[in-house]
C-alpha cells in the first residue's frame, strides 16, 4: 500500500553518504513482513502486548524518519512461508520492484532481520540499497551518538553485525591477496582479510570500553562517598524520558518527538524539597527486537540502570499500544538481571510514570491510573503540562526515605560544626535544646548515618532496651 500522508515526489536533498551507502534524504520503501505462522522470534507473527503488524509497521516508518529517509511509501508483505533466497516470494519482489522503479525509490527498509544472501538478492532483483530492522537502527545510534563512550559503543555493535554480513557469496570479497607459500599458504583472501581486520577493530574496541567501564565504576564508588542516590529513567524509545529530565533537573537536553533523540546518557543533580539531593539519569530507550549487538555494546551504559537506587519507567500512557511497550522495556530489563517482569525486585525498585496524560481523555488517564496500581506505584503525569509531576516528586521522596535511617544525637553546645553537618546531609525532624547540649532527631542514608559518627566521634542516643531511639516524623 502506498499512504496518500507520504509526500509527493521530490528531488532528494543533499546527503550524507554512510559506510552501507545510505544516504540521507533518499527517497524510501518501508516493508513490514507479516507472517501469518510461526513464533515471533522467527516470523515476527504474535506481538506482545496484542501488537498488530499495522502499529509494527508504522514504528517502522518513524525509525527511517529518524535519519532523514523521505519515506515515500510503506506496505505490509504477507507472507505464508518465508524464502531462504529472498524471504518473501517472488510475486511480491516483482510488484515491489515495479513500485520502487516507478517511485524512484533508493532505499528499502526491511522491518525484520535478513540474511545476508536475502538482502544481496533483493538488492539485485530491485536495483536499490536494501537494509534490515538491526542495520536501520544501527544507522539512528550512529548519527546520534556524540560521547566518545557512545560512538565506540555503536562502532562496536556495528562491527559484530558488519562481520556478520561477510559472506563468499560476495564475488568482490574472493580477491586474493599476496603471501609466500612458505609463511602462510597460498595468500589470505580479501574476505578473510576483512574479517581479520575486523576481529582487530572489535578487541581494541572492547578493550577501551572496558576502559571506561571502570572509569565508571570509579564515579560509582565516588557517589557512593557523597553519596547521592542515583534515580534513572527507564523506558521505551519516544516515551518522554527527556521531556521528563528537562522538567525535573530544568536542564536543556535534546527532547523531540523522534524515535532514539537520546543515545548518550546524561545526569544532572537534583535537591528534592527536603533538601536531599539525588542524581538524575536519562539513559537511552529501549524498542522491541533490539539488536542483540546493540544490547551487548551498551552493557557498559546500562550498567548505571543495575546500580541505579529508583527506576523510574516512563510510558506514554496515549499510545495504543503501551502496554507491549512495556512489556518489552521489561524484558530488556530482566535479560540485565533486575528480577522478573511484575517480581519483587521491579516492584520495590521502579516507580511507573504514565506520561502524555494531556493526549488521553479524563476517564481514560483514570482507568489506565487505577490498572497500573495493581500492579506497582504509578503516577500519571504530562511532562510537557507539568501536570502530576509534583506528585511523583513526592512519591520519589517517599520510596527512597524508606532507604533512610532515623537517629537521635546528643550534640554538645561547642559541637556546631556537627550540627550544621546533620543540617546539611540529612532532614532534621526535631530539635531539642538543653542546658549544655541539644538533642536532634535526624533522617540520614545508611552510608551519611556511618560517615557522621565516624567523623565526630558520636553515636546514637540508646535507650533502655539497647536499639537507637527513632523518630517516626
Amino acid at each position: 500500500m502506498t499512504d496518500p500522508s507520504f509526500p509527493e515526489k521530490s528531488p532528494p536533498g543533499r546527503a550524507t553518504v554512510d559506510g552501507d551507502g545510505v544516504r540521507h534524504h533518499d527517497r524510501a520503501l518501508v516493508l513490514h513482513p507479516a507472517f501469518k505462522t510461526g513464533p515471533r522470534s522467527v516470523h515476527g507473527a504474535v506481538y506482545a502486548g496484542g501488537r498488530t503488524p499495522e502499529t509494527r509497521l508504522e514504528e517502522a516508518v518513524g525509525l527511517a524518519r529518524a535519519i532523514d529517509l523521505n519515506v515515500v511509501a510503506a506496505d505490509l508483505v504477507r507472507i505464508s512461508e518465508p524464502k531462504p533466497s529472498t524471504l518473501i516470494g517472488s510475486g511480491a519482489v516483482a510488484r515491489l520492484g515495479e513500485l520502487i522503479q516507478a517511485e524512484e525509490i533508493a532505499v528499502v527498509v526491511m522491518d525484520t532481520a535478513i540474511s545476508p544472501i536475502q538482502q544481496r538478492n533483493l538488492e539485485q532483483a530491485w536495483k536499490a540499497k536494501v537494509i534490515d530492522r538491526t542495520g536501520l537502527i544501527l544507522e539512528i545510534f550512529g548519527e546520534r551518538a556524540r560521547t566518545r563512550e557512545g560512538q565506540l559503543q555503536v562502532e562496536l555493535a556495528a562491527l559484530s553485525y558488519q562481520r556478520s554480513r561477510l559472506v563468499r557469496s560476495w564475488t568482490h570479497l574472493e580477491r586474493q591477496r599476496g603471501g609466500y607459500g612458505f609463511l602462510g599458504g597460498p595468500g589470505e583472501s580479501q574476505l578473510e582479510i576483512d574479517r581479520r581486520l575486523i576481529d582487530e577493530r572489535i578487541i581494541r574496541n572492547k578493550r577501551e570500553l572496558e576502559d571506561v567501564k571502570r572509569t565508571r565504576g570509579l564515579h560509582r564508588k565516588a557517589r557512593r562517598r557523597v553519596p547521592y542516590p542515583v534515580v534513572a529513567l527507564v523506558g521505551y524509545t519516544n516515551a518522554g524520558k527527556s521531556t521528563l529530565f528537562n522538567r525535573l533537573s530544568g536542564s536543556g537536553v535534546l527532547a523531540a518527538d523522534l524515535l532514539f533523540a537520546t543515545l548518550d546518557p546524561t545526569m544532572r543533580r537534583l535537591t528534592l524539597p527536603s533538601g536531599r539531593e539525588i542524581i538524575l539519569s536519562d539513559t537511552v530507550g529501549f524498542i522491541s527486537d533490539l539488536p542483540t549487538e546493540l544490547v551487548a555494546a551498551f552493557r557498559a551504559t546500562l550498567e548505571e540502570v543495575l546500580e541505579a537506587d529508583l527506576l523510574l519507567h516512563v510510558r506514554d500512557a496515549s499510545h495504543p499500544e503501551t502496554e507491549g511497550q512495556k512489556a518489552d522495556v521489561e524484558a530488556v530489563l530482566e535479560s540485565l538481571g533486575l528480577g522478573t517482569p511484575g517480581g519483587d525486585v521491579l516492584g520495590q525498585r521502579m516507580v511507573e510514570v504514565l506520561n502524555k496524560i494531556d493526549r488521553i481523555e479524563p476517564e481514560a488517564r483514570e482507568a489506565l491510573l487505577e490498572q497500573a496500581k495493581r500492579r506497582h506505584p504509578a503516577v500519571a503525569i504530562s511532562a510537557i503540562t507539568g501536570e502530576g509531576c509534583a506528585q511523583l516528586v513526592e512519591t520519589i521522596e517517599s520510596k527512597l526515605g524508606g532507604q533512610l535511617l532515623t537517629r537521635s544525637y546528643h550534640l554538645a553546645h561547642d559541637q556546631g560544626s556537627a550540627a550544621a553537618w546533620l543540617y546539611q546531609h540529612g532532614e532534621v525532624l526535631e530539635r531539642r535544646d538543653e542546658e549544655g547540649h541539644s538533642e536532634l532527631t535526624v533522617r540520614l542514608s545508611p552510608e551519611d548515618t556511618e560517615r557522621f559518627e565516624r567523623r565526630f566521634g558520636v553515636t546514637a542516643v540508646v535507650d533502655q532496651s539497647g536499639e537507637a531511639r527513632r523518630s517516626h516524623g
